[in-house]
């Protein structure tokens, strides 16, 4: 009778050693299945929270190997838009582990966004109908679907646009084919410098102008600290006819359109400049009657002969831009002499300045107390 018993204990301890982990098989195997619609529920509750916006995603995959889930297909739109045009549309969100951070003792992610849009329509961000949304509430929220602090931002064929539907034409201002590289965002890899992220982009513009961004910041801080240059190259300026007529009365027959920057940020202090140049532009009036559009002509003629460079045919001027980011002012006297310098006494030159850096905006800071 006892050793009956002891089989039967050894059979059931036998079969309890197949049953827990086969369990546990199961179990890990239903939480997997069930993992996607979960997240998904959450993402959508997350951008339903959205004051004044609503949105959602189509699909989630998870890859546990690569400790990453992609979203398909997701977009916000304002709650009471007029047009259909959703105001983010991404259409594939890959967020993971950067494992080459976690090797170095921290938990950080990586974002790709293939192919995102961000289409700002003018009339649809003015309805107040809807709770008025804040700019945080919304890219808080899509910080939000990330699980932990993300150190590695990748933009992939990526689209930001401004369109007003009541110009007439309409007006859509654009860059297609961005490709941006953020990289070391939340400090992992520490070194001997004060802005140890690099960001990279570049993008085409409307008018097929070349657009490129360059710099280093630090955006641990409330006020990230940057010190970034950008610039926009052979842009057809006719492209911009649409937004110049409208706003200005102004229509381009030819000409390129280009423009050069350089801005420094510390500790809230902001200091850099804008350097925009007309090449071989030619310059009309809107549509007139004859006589004041004559007179038009005539006034754009004098103009151009007095501020344009006779050397390389461009109109251009250098603004500076200095000032606490509450109160940033550009200095209007400099704006006009420089347009007189590049058309009487030196041409300014398609490049970079080279004359603006962090320390430039760090002494800046200083001296503001």
């Amino acid at each position: 009778m006892v050793g009956a018993n002891k089989r039967k204990k050894h059979k059931f301890y036998r079969r309890k050693r197949y049953i827990i982990p086969l369990a546990l098989i199961i179990l890990l195997v239903l939480a997997r299945l069930s993992l996607p619609y979960v997240l998904k529920r959450y993402v959508n509750k997350v951008l339903a929270d959205i004051p004044g916006y609503y949105g959602e995603v189509s699909n989630i995959d998870v890859s546990l190997l690569r400790g990453a889930y992609i979203i398909d297909s997701l977009y916000l739109k304002k709650l009471d838009a007029g047009s259909k045009v959703p105001f983010l549309d991404f259409e594939k969100t890959d967020i993971s582990l950067e494992w080459k951070s976690l090797f170095k003792g921290k938990i950080v992610s990586e974002i790709i966004l293939t192919r995102p849009e961000i289409i700002y329509v003018f009339e649809d961000q003015q309805k107040n109908e809807s709770p008025e949304p804040e700019f945080e509430d919304w890219t808080k929220a899509l910080t939000d679907l990330v699980p932990i602090d993300i150190n590695h931002l990748k933009i992939i064929d990526g689209k930001a646009a401004f369109v007003q539907l009541t110009a007439d034409p309409n007006i859509d201002l654009n860059l297609n084919q961005i490709h941006l590289d953020a990289t070391n965002l939340r400090n992992v890899v520490r070194q001997e410098r004060n802005l140890p992220s690099e960001i990279h982009a570049t993008a085409v513009s409307i008018g097929n102008g070349d657009f490129k961004l360059e710099g280093k910041m630090d955006l641990v801080k409330q006020i990230p600290d940057m010190d970034v240059s950008f610039s926009l190259e052979n842009a057809s300026v006719t492209a911009l006819n649409d937004f110049t007529k409208y706003y200005a009365g102004l229509d381009f027959v030819e000409g390129d359109f280009n423009l050069f920057s350089e801005i420094a940020v510390a500790d809230g202090y902001l200091t850099g400049y804008v350097k925009p140049l007309l090449k071989d532009s030619e310059l009309i009036g809107g549509e007139q009657d004859s006589f004041l559009n004559t007179l038009w002509e005539g006034f754009v003629g004098f103009f151009k002969f007095l501020l344009k460079n006779k050397g390389n045919n461009t109109l251009a001027t250098k603004v500076p831009i200095e000032g606490d980011l509450n109160n940033v002012k550009t200095r209007v006297w400099p704006t006009i002499w420089n347009i007189f310098k590049n058309g009487w006494i030196k041409a300014y030159k398609g490049v970079f300045d080279d004359e603006v850096n962090f320390e430039d905006a760090e002494k800046g800071s200083e001296n503001r107390d």
